[in-house]
């Protein structure tokens, strides 16, 4: 039994110009301990697709179709076995961890309140414990200093430590599975290495799957072992990594890959998206 098993998704929006489909029939699975990236540019749907997952969808949108993790379906849970279930199976990483700190607190004050009042044996911690254990985990994503450094407020964190500190949070209740939403969209390209490796070492760490969303493909060759591409709500194509980065099959795969700049290559023009295939899928449909 997979992990994760989604079937034929679907959420759509009403608005005043009609409704919008933002996900259509999308069916992805992932098992224990693995690492599926879901990749496509901007508006694609990945990002509503793990909203979904995580129960966290606005109020005017419509889900249809399964989600289920551990055979368990969530579409459809109330508020509070969601909360059980976000506190202690899945945790999600977000785009920019300054908009997900609160700037007002202490990143002690904002740690320990998860192990307080969700930790993982599912007894309420002591706060003296509580920071303790988030003293180690923030030691486990390695930031200096950490016993001191809980006590200070986001700002003084710089876009890399900030987002290692959203890893801890993440990591805190020892989730089964990782949503990591565009983790590096904000950070350099050195930064945006370091986290991808430190993101491996935790998933052999703790044994956790992660879904990794991202429209950079440079940072999904060497650390997701299968992915899936979106396009305008829809999957184009999906499976190993290498196959699909090898051999793509569908236009916009092909597409996607050779916008991305190679060191290996002569020419300094910076190739952009070839939008033909749009007609030949819209060929294929008729």
């Amino acid at each position: 039994m997979a992990l994760l098993d989604i079937q034929n998704l679907r959420i759509t929006y009403d608005t005043p110009e009609g409704v919008v489909e933002a996900v259509k029939d999308v069916s992805l699975t992932v098992d224990k301990g693995e690492t599926l990236a879901i990749v496509g540019e901007s508006g694609s749907g990945k990002s509503q697709t793990a909203f979904a997952t995580m129960g966290l969808l606005p109020h005017n949108a419509k889900v249809s179709g399964s989600i289920k993790y551990q055979g368990q379906e969530v579409i459809g849970l109330s508020q509070n076995e969601m909360n059980k279930l976000r506190s202690n199976e899945i945790a999600m990483i977000f785009q920019d961890p300054m908009t997900s700190l609160n700037p007002y607190l202490r990143i002690s004050d904002q740690m320990a309140e998860t192990l307080i009042y969700n930790a993982p044996d599912g007894k309420r911690m002591k706060k003296k414990d509580a920071i303790a254990e988030c003293v180690r985990m923030l030691e486990s994503v390695k930031i200096p200093d950490a016993k001191d450094r809980i006590h200070l407020y986001p700002h003084e964190f710089s876009g890399g430590m900030r987002q290692r500190v959203m890893i801890a949070m993440s990591l805190l209740c020892r989730p089964k599975l990782l949503i990591a939403d565009e983790p590096t969209t904000a950070l350099d390209v050195t930064v945006q290495a370091r986290i991808m490796d430190l993101l491996v070492e935790l998933q052999e760490e703790f044994h956790m799957a992660i879904v990794l969303i991202t429209h950079n493909l440079g940072i999904v060759a060497g650390s997701c072992e299968r992915t899936m591409v979106m396009y305008q709500g829809e999957v184009m194509e999906q499976g190993l990594t290498t196959d699909i980065f090898g051999s793509p099959t569908h236009p916009y795969t092909k597409g996607l890959l050779s916008a991305v700049p190679r060191l290996d290559q002569d020419e300094e023009r910076l190739m952009t998206l070839d939008r033909s295939f749009e007609a030949q899928m819209a060929e294929e449909q008729l």
